[in-house]
């Protein structure tokens, strides 16, 4: 057994098993240890390497859901932004946004017929229409908000303030919403977190459920192929785009008997290194309609733009991949609001693919699909003796609320109490991380006369790690310690540092998620090699196993990122 295996065996018996460990998976594990139960999480590839890593990167209220009534969801999205903005001051930031307008009036009769239910998929929104959803964003997030409230520019300022912005644009708005800079490292430092103030929770990568007989869940390892049984009093079920997959093998894989609540919908995006395009985009996210209505995005993000998305129904996510015909649409919707700029597919340096898991709906477009939360209940039937309780739906900005309401739900059938909330709970690095500039400058001043480091070296780990970014530094100190060779602004104790403290177990761990190498283009064969033997070395693995994790990694490239 190399070191690989998981760092702590897997109990045999826990009061609540979460199966998923997706970020809404990760709130139902933070929000219930925290109340002091026993909880296992097992999730069957890596931490937040489902929808939870393929977000638009965004953490915003929703604007667009206004059309379909959905308040509730916009007022609680909009309140969880401002949490994060408090709580993950690291890694989440305001985001300006620029929306180009079309047309004064046309549109609004297909919006009004949208918003009662009568609308039949997306349409070109008018400047009223918008105005009015904005002046709404504003005074449903009132109570939270700390960035400004909306404005309209003209036509001529809108063009002033991004020239390659198509001249078929009347007027422009600009609003507020946030984005995410590693939303996996939220995840990862989430569980740290958890794990260390509890010492009853235990999470778990790479184990799949396998079946379940009474109260046994017979569980498998997918990467040492070491096996298991758990017996849990409950159990939640948080597998996303999975969830009806899942409940079919907590069934005994009768499917017949098995309800479905989930229907995915696949949304891709394209991370593009193009010189004008990125000029273009500035530091503001441009929100714009294509020609039919849909709604994209673009804005910079980790060196090169990101672009989206997608809407697609899709039955089997682990099928989810980004197509040649969407990649066409995104660039397509891309040229219609920046006309001038020639943005080919060769400037395409990665892609990536997630499923929405949005109720099973009758819905005529999808657009028209709820992205509320809600959950179902399952009481213990003749296979197994224990009950579920299915996660549906949910955004990534909303996981701390839809934990919170799913943890309460677990509170209830066990008869206890809640001890705490985490409104307020700091995360990860985001815990004692200055605020402003200014603040941030006179932290790194401080802490420099502790380290040691240079200054430029550590202020990259700042941006990784926030105020973990003292651990990362004295690790990196505590050996001999060089520059990779194939990716200069990484050092070689900083990955064993994610390796040894984040259980990362494979390469695409460290490679698609612990760093955003792969979200910035950054992943060539030479790279593979030198990460590869290092994780061989820190972990033990040998040549077979090395060999094992290489054709792993490049099957998920291929299949998930569009790159061999």
């Amino acid at each position: 057994m190399t070191q690989s295996s998981q760092v702590t065996p897997i109990p045999k018996r826990a009061t609540v098993v979460v199966i998923g460990g997706g970020i809404n998976g990760i709130s139902v594990f933070r929000d219930l240890s925290l109340q002091g139960v026993d909880v296992v999480l097992l999730e069957q590839g890596d931490f937040c390497s489902g929808a939870s890593a393929a977000l638009s990167r965004m953490v915003h209220g929703g604007l667009r859901y206004l059309e379909n009534g959905e308040f509730r969801l916009v007022r609680q999205s909009l309140q969880e932004r401002d949490f994060l903005l408090r709580n993950a001051p690291h890694y989440v930031f305001p985001l300006p946004t620029l929306v180009p307008i079309f047309d004064l009036f046309q549109g609004s009769f297909s919006s009004l017929k949208r918003f009662i239910g009568l609308g039949k998929g997306p349409s070109r929104r008018s400047a009223v229409m918008i105005k009015i959803g904005l002046m709404l964003y504003d005074w449903l997030s009132r109570k939270s908000r700390s960035m400004p409230a909306h404005k309209f520019v003209s036509g001529q300022k809108l063009r002033a303030m991004s020239p390659s912005i198509t001249p078929d644009a009347r007027f422009g708005a600009i609003y507020y919403d946030a984005w995410v800079r590693y939303p996996e490292r939220l995840g990862v430092e989430m569980i740290l977190d958890t794990q260390a103030s509890c010492p009853d929770a235990h999470a778990y990568s790479y184990v799949g459920v396998e079946k379940v007989e009474g109260k046994e869940i017979h569980w498998r390892d997918r990467l040492t192929g070491n096996t298991g049984t758990i017996t849990p009093d409950l159990v939640v079920n948080a597998t996303g785009a999975w969830v009806d997959f899942t409940n079919q093998a907590l069934a005994g894989d009768q499917a017949n008997n098995t309800p479905r609540f989930v229907r995915g919908t696949k949304g891709s995006h394209l991370m593009i290194r193009n010189n004008q395009l990125a000029k273009a985009l500035g530091d503001q996210m441009v929100y714009y309609e294509n020609a039919d209505g849909r709604i994209c995005i673009a804005f910079n993000y980790l060196g090169v733009s990101l672009v989206g998305s997608t809407d697609i129904l899709i039955d089997n996510p682990d099928l989810a991949r980004c197509e040649a015909s969407e990649k066409d649409y995104m660039l397509s919707a891309l040229r219609f609001v920046f006309p001038d700029i020639d943005v080919a597919m060769d400037d395409i340096v990665h892609v990536f693919t997630g499923v929405r898991p949005l109720p099973v709906s009758d819905a005529d477009a999808t657009g028209r699909i709820s992205r509320d939360h809600s959950h179902r209940e399952q009481e213990p039937d003749e296979k197994r003796d224990f009950p579920v309780i299915s996660l549906i739906g949910g955004k990534w900005t909303t996981f701390r609320v839809f934990g919170e309401e799913i943890a309460d739900v677990v509170l209830k059938r066990l008869g206890r109490k809640r001890r705490c909330d985490t409104t307020d709970l700091c995360i990860g690095g985001g815990r004692d991380f200055p605020r402003s500039d200014r603040e941030r400058q006179n932290w790194i001043d401080t802490v420099l006369g502790d380290l040691g480091i240079e200054r430029q070296i550590f202020e990259r780990l700042v941006v990784r790690y926030g105020s973990r970014a003292i651990d990362v530094a004295k690790f990196c100190q505590s050996g001999s310690d060089a520059a990779l060779n194939e990716a200069q602004t990484y050092s070689q104790r900083e990955i064993e540092f994610l390796i040894t403290t984040e259980n990362a177990r494979s390469l695409s761990d460290v490679l698609l998620r612990r760093t955003a190498i792969g979200l910035e283009g950054g992943i060539s064969q030479s790279l593979i090699e030198e990460i590869g033997d290092l994780m061989a070395r820190v972990l033990g693995w040998s040549k077979t196993e090395l060999d094992h994790h290489k054709s792993l990694l490049v099957d998920e490239m291929s299949k998930k990122h569009s790159i061999v």
